[in-house]
């Protein structure tokens, strides 16, 4: 890449404390030696700003040096004047940290300061190629910015997937995304063979008039329909039906691509609707389904079909068999349940409704700060059971993922829940921030001292 004077464009500022890796990460992404790196804190005393390009976005960079810290340098006010113009001109704030050192009270000084900046603020926690770095990215969702993006800035670890937060956070791809059309749900109907699998998809393509596309193949292959609904755009798979084990393989190799393709279609949904046959009930060839659907981390619905052959036989019927069906599938106790007839229609609509509001709750990101006064009020209210001499306590929280929702709980001495606390958790989780119809994944740490 060409060394050249940055001119226009949007504008992206690494900041930290001295010696966490910023001149190397600035020199990493533009390609560069222009920043001097020596392991002597406060080396970079001018502000630095360089041309860099990426997937085709272009944006200059600029490495604040010794903007934080104390120093003895007798030009330090100068460099700290030109830093702080540097932040107030920033589209992206880029927060180096340093893995290996975990949180420390100077990273607490740079985000007071970052927080009244109007720019985005992504945490880059630096040097975790570093064994002694393991599991501590964490510790920096407390500062209460998000992404927080590991790296290892020496050996270029992790800096695309840093590069491409920043991206989309500048001012001209956050226009552009607002412009983009809605991604795509991925939707996965599974079950059984012979629980109306494909009827379902037929009656969801026909009621809506909006078909971008329909493919469908035969009933060993997958059927892949794009389906526009109120402004969203649905790919629904209809895959072949899954059988026992034993079944498949004496049904020969055939088969047992289908169920293949049909377990892949699970891992890559973001929603699976599990078809239930309403007559025959809930089998344990349909509670192994549903068990491949959770293990994936994908959201799920339990949709009872054939309901219209139970008309008649009255509300009490009704209870009892969805208590019946929640005893077999006990682990999708999160799962939103619903009567549906492929053949009539009635409530298909209703599948539609769900998919869009699981899919949405299954990307969910909460702040951090959000999470954490959820966390003091819960755990004060409900602490954790104390199996020790010393009393459990839950110091913070951080959400580390989506897609599903991923959670960390940090404690003064515990590295597990017991389950019951665990569920309860959850449970709560769900409640309070809609968390509706997907997995949630809970770790417990014991916070380094």
């Amino acid at each position: 890449m060409p060394v050249k004077r940055a001119s226009g464009g949007p504008t992206v500022v690494l900041v930290g404390r001295p010696n966490v890796g910023k001149s190397t990460l600035f020199n990493r992404i533009t390609d560069s030696r222009r920043a001097i790196v020596t392991a002597i804190a406060g080396t970079t005393r001018d502000v630095n700003s360089l041309p860099a390009e990426w997937q085709g976005t272009t944006f200059s960079l600029t490495d604040t040096g010794g903007l934080f810290g104390a120093s003895e340098d007798p030009l330090h006010e100068l460099v700290v004047v030109q830093g702080r113009r540097a932040l107030e001109t920033a589209d992206v704030l880029v927060f180096v940290v340093d893995g290996r050192d975990g949180l420390v009270s100077g990273d607490l000084e740079v985000a007071t300061a970052l927080r009244s900046s109007r720019a985005p603020v992504l945490v880059a926690v630096n040097k975790t190629d570093d064994k002694r770095s393991r599991g501590r990215a964490v510790e920096f969702y407390q500062l209460g910015f998000e992404p927080v993006v590991e790296i290892a800035a020496e050996h270029g670890q992790g800096v695309g997937d840093l590069l491409d937060a920043i991206v989309e956070r500048l001012p001209r791809a956050r226009e552009t995304a607002q412009a983009d059309a809605p991604q795509e749900t991925a939707v996965a109907i599974v079950g059984r063979p012979n629980v109306g699998k494909s009827s379902l998809l037929n009656r969801l393509l026909k009621e809506e008039r909006s078909i971008v596309s329909d493919m469908p193949g035969t009933t060993r292959d997958t059927v892949d329909a794009v389906l526009k609904w109120h402004r969203r755009i649905f790919r629904i798979v209809d895959t072949a039906g899954i059988r026992r084990p034993g079944r498949v393989s004496r049904s020969g190799q055939l088969e047992a691509v289908s169920v293949l393709v049909a377990r892949r279609a699970i891992d890559q949904a973001d929603v699976a609707v599990l078809v239930i046959d309403a007559v025959e009930g809930a089998t344990d060839q349909d509670a192994a389904i549903a068990g491949e659907a959770d293990k994936a981390g994908c959201g799920i619905i339990i949709a009872a079909n054939k309901w219209d052959l139970m008309k008649g036989r009255g509300s009490e019927y009704s209870k009892e068999f969805d208590d019946k069906l929640r005893q077999k599938l006990k682990f999708l106790e999160y799962a939103p349940l619903l009567h549906i007839s492929a053949a009539t229609g009635e409530r298909t609509p209703k599948v539609l409704e769900t998919i869009d509001k699981i899919a949405d709750a299954r990307a969910r990101r909460i702040p951090t700060s959000e999470l954490n006064r959820f966390v003091a009020a819960v755990t004060a209210a409900h602490p954790p059971a104390s199996p020790g001499r010393r009393e459990v306590r839950v110091l913070y929280a951080a959400q580390t993922g989506v897609a599903p929702p991923t959670f960390v709980f940090f404690t003064n001495v515990a590295t597990e829940f017991h389950f019951s606390y665990e569920r309860f958790l959850v449970n709560r989780l769900r409640e309070s921030f809609g968390l509706t119809g997907t997995p949630i994944r809970i770790h417990v740490r014991r916070r380094n001292k």
